[in-house]
């Protein structure tokens, strides 16, 4: 089998010591000033100096305002424990494992961990084979298999200036956020489900109480008619008890219908047929005991979407760096080898098989009219932009943690208030029923003050349950998980 000469390529030739020589110095020169003077990529700001400069004028290392009675002790994980319920751990677990909300953040995950991975592949030798040939038809000779033969090809760009580990870097920083977001999202997912929960258990319990509120209204209807049957009352009484009873019916009816609307979106968060057969409890969960807050640095330093907003300023950063080492040359080391035959052509003598050879490529960019520019120019406006968005981000967040202070402050007041005036209603009541017992009332001053004590437990069940969802809304705005951190790691695993 005779060779077939590869200009410029190959090692195997009948060359000149020297020339072959200088080539391979040339390399070695090459490839030392690529260990050599590889420049090193920077390292993106600090968190320090991310805080510092997004959030001007705000001073994030103080107390909370809106609560001077707070714990400032660290944050606590594991909230959902505080609540002590086991029916709704069930709920939340049912969520995490069936929500779609949850399974398009998690496919996130895996699409950013799989462009960090092609981002690290760039940093490694890229090696292929090729292999041409072809076969001869009837007697005569086929053209297109003058040559037959196959090469194992090898390239690697030497990242001189660290464009290349700028882009690793920004994957990483990327794949790093998604991470924070998926978990803010297990967060919020397992807040709305507690939410839900207390939501659909207050409105069965207006339901009970609208229903007993209906039968009170009829009963004075009834009352109302007997009086006028007898000639006491009037017809116009007898009228305003009728509407009366009419809208306490429409009522009810509501009621029920916004308790089986809370069940079905209650089925649609965990991932069930919105059929409405949740099962509720039969009372309003207690309020835990005080949950410690912090202060709002270590807030900002704990919340997951913060972290997240945080990774993608260190993704920017990186990418500005990618577009500024893409207006320097690059350089490419390349290798082949590989062994040749054909059937036609004549073949020089000298040449060797199988062959094989070594070179270098180098592109620099000279003018590409103003595009290496403005693309720095766009990966420098894209940083800025992270960092104003880090900055919307973190001041919801410190706005949210306040604003739940403040709630629930307001909230502990009205409900030491109504829970006083049910008080008084019950016992009016209790007291209006031994009066009509022993005749000193009608019994439609009964069921008049069964109306009002019921219109107050339904106040104060509704501001109980806003106290709920304002202590599970605290807990979701400070950061802190409803697990337990084990449990919280090896669930991102």
């Amino acid at each position: 089998m005779k060779g077939y000469r590869l200009r410029g390529t190959g090692y195997g030739q009948s060359k000149k010591n020297d020339a072959r020589s200088r080539r391979k110095a040339l390399m070695a020169c090459v490839v030392a000033a690529a260990l050599v003077s590889g420049c090193a990529t920077q390292v993106p700001p600090p968190r320090a100096d991310i805080q510092k400069q997004a959030l001007v004028n705000v001073n994030v290392d103080r107390p909370w305002k809106a609560s001077t009675n707070a714990s400032a002790e660290q944050v606590q994980d594991d909230w959902l424990k505080s609540f002590n319920d086991p029916e709704l751990d069930a709920l939340i677990r049912e969520a995490l494992a069936n929500s779609p909300d949850l399974r398009v953040a998690a496919a996130r995950v895996e699409q950013a961990g799989q462009y960090l991975a092609v981002a690290q592949a760039a940093l490694r030798p890229w090696v292929g084979i090729a292999g041409t040939g072809g076969a001869k038809s009837g007697g005569g000779s086929d053209p297109t298999s003058a040559l037959q033969g196959i090469v194992l090809a090898a390239s690697w760009e030497l990242d001189l200036w660290g464009r290349v580990r700028y882009q690793r870097n920004a994957a990483r920083d990327t794949y790093l956020s998604a991470q924070s977001d998926f978990e803010f999202a297990r967060q919020s997912l397992a807040a709305a489900t507690a939410k839900s929960w207390f939501t659909a258990t207050q409105l069965a319990l207006n339901t009970r109480i609208a229903a007993d509120s209906a039968a009170a209204t009829r009963q004075l209807q009834g009352y109302a008619e007997e009086r006028e049957r007898v000639g006491v009352g009037t017809d116009a009484e007898s009228a305003v008890a009728r509407a009366a009873a009419l809208d306490a019916d429409s009522t009810l009816r509501e009621m029920e219908l916004a308790q089986s609307q809370a069940l079905r979106a209650l089925e649609l968060l965990i991932g069930r047929y919105p059929a409405a057969e949740v099962s509720t409890r039969a009372s309003l969960l207690a309020l835990p005991g005080p949950t410690p807050v912090g202060v709002p640095l270590s807030m900002l330093e704990r919340r997951p979407d913060v972290i997240a907003a945080e990774r993608r300023v260190a993704a920017a950063f990186n990418r500005v760096g990618e577009a500024k080492a893409a207006r320097l040359p690059k350089i490419s080391l390349n290798a082949n080898f590989g062994a040749f035959e054909s059937e036609i052509l004549q073949l020089q003598e000298d040449f060797e098989n199988p062959t094989g050879g070594l070179g270098a490529r180098l592109v620099a960019p000279i003018y590409q009219g103003g595009a290496l520019t403005a693309q720095v120019e766009i990966r420098t406006l894209e940083q800025k932009e992270a960092v104003a968005d880090y900055a919307r981000i973190a001041l919801r967040a410190i706005g949210e943690v306040e604003n739940a202070l403040a709630t629930s402050e307001s909230l502990a007041a009205r409900v030491g208030f109504l829970t006083r005036a049910v008080n008084e209603q019950t016992r009016a009541f209790e007291l209006t029923q031994t009066r009509a017992g022993i005749g000193r009332v009608d019994r439609r001053a009964v069921e008049q003050q069964r109306l009002s004590m019921n219109a107050a437990q339904v106040t104060l069940l509704n501001v109980r349950t806003e106290e709920l969802m304002t202590r599970v809304n605290l807990h979701l705005a400070l950061g802190g998980s409803f697990e337990v951190p084990q449990r919280q790691a090896e669930a991102q695993k």
